[in-house]
């Protein structure tokens, strides 16, 4: 039986499942993506991942060892972006004792954890040139040595990378070696963002509506609302499928019914209004009272009074009347709601 398990950068083992259900589609994008990375799983080559952030390329680069020869051995992983330049290089071939001050014994790198089976390099744009140059020799030669170390290692390791940049422009402006760039395309698999997945947002928004409400332990499937379906596919993603994710889930938590007719895509904005975000990007921000009289022929208290009482009803409708999510809508602490509840109650008809 397969040992379904991945590496974290941190060198933790996790569970493939952990992680498996964002790598969900129907669409003709992505099932014709995961066509082409189900062939050439196949093939023992190099392969590189272009995609947007958040577009799982490393589920991608997960599935893509699991589905090859060598899924019986290391998924080792690395994200090239986590790393200061200079430590790179130590992170994959390893160390002698006293290459470096604080390098007290021997120490291998992110190649011989992975001998046999596959290093994922994510964010392979950020790795510095001299760390390409001995990256290109393991690929062509399969030999390495360990920083501060003069004999070689031998390893059998299949590279897969990753990236958002644009390498072949790095190529060409000589931040990225050509040669390297040649070795590790054998294949390119282009991952597309979630705004080009036709159907896709609303399939997976479903299934992430559906596991967050079992985590909370509620019985009832969340549906959404048509605006929220609306807002959903109007917009854009551009942090892709994590800002799904974490849009819906927050969604699912905020809401007090099984109905989700509120959808926040930004949690730094203050939104409060008709429940979902009326353009994307950009909730619905309460910059004046609509029922406020903007004349100058009231007094400042009295304009106050209004204001305040335009938002507290404003707030209670867009909260169903529960006071403690319409004190959230407000920015207040429930204690505070209470308070100008209790004093304009009579105004509020409630």
């Amino acid at each position: 039986m397969k040992d379904e398990r991945y590496e974290n950068p941190d060198g933790r083992m996790a569970p493939l499942q952990a992680r498996a259900s964002e790598a969900l589609g129907q669409s003709e994008a992505f099932l014709t993506f995961q066509e082409r990375l189900s062939r050439v799983a196949q093939v023992d080559r190099p392969v590189l991942i272009i995609g947007e952030r958040g577009t799982g390329k490393e589920l991608a680069a997960t599935r893509l060892h699991y589905l090859s020869k060598r899924w019986k051995e290391q998924f080792v992983t690395l994200n090239c972006a986590a790393l200061a330049p200079t430590l790179i290089e130590s992170e994959l071939f390893g160390h002698e004792a006293g290459a470096f001050t604080g390098a007290v014994r021997r120490r291998s790198g992110r190649f011989e954890a992975a001998n046999e089976g596959t290093l994922f390099l994510d964010e392979i744009g950020n790795i510095p040139l001299e760390v390409q140059e001995k990256i290109l020799r393991v690929v062509e030669y399969g030999t390495f040595e360990r920083v501060g170390g003069s004999r070689q290692v031998q390893v059998d390791v299949r590279i897969i990378g990753a990236t958002n940049a644009d390498v072949a422009s790095l190529a060409a402006e000589g931040r990225f070696k050509r040669d390297l760039l040649d070795r590790l395309s054998f294949e390119v698999l282009f991952l597309p963002p979630l705004r080009q997945r036709q159907g896709d947002i609303l399939f997976l928004a479903n299934h992430f509506a559906a596991r967050m409400a079992f985590e909370l332990d509620r019985s009832d499937v969340p549906e959404f609302s048509d605006d929220a379906i609306a807002a959903l596919e109007r917009y854009p993603w551009p942090g892709n499928i994590r800002e799904l994710k974490n849009a819906v889930e927050r969604a699912v938590y905020r809401s007090d019914s099984a109905l989700i007719d509120e959808v926040v895509f930004d949690p730094f904005r203050f939104a409060i209004g008709t429940g979902v975000d009326k353009q994307p990007g950009h909730p619905v921000a309460l910059t004046e009272a609509p029922e406020a009289d903007k004349g100058t022929d009231k007094d400042f208290a009295q304009a106050v009074r209004e204001l305040e009482i335009n938002l507290l009803k404003r707030a209670l409708r867009q909260a169903k009347y529960n006071q403690k999510r319409a004190a959230e809508l407000l920015g207040l602490t429930y204690h505070q709601f209470r308070g100008l509840y209790r004093k304009y109650r009579d105004e509020l008809g409630v």
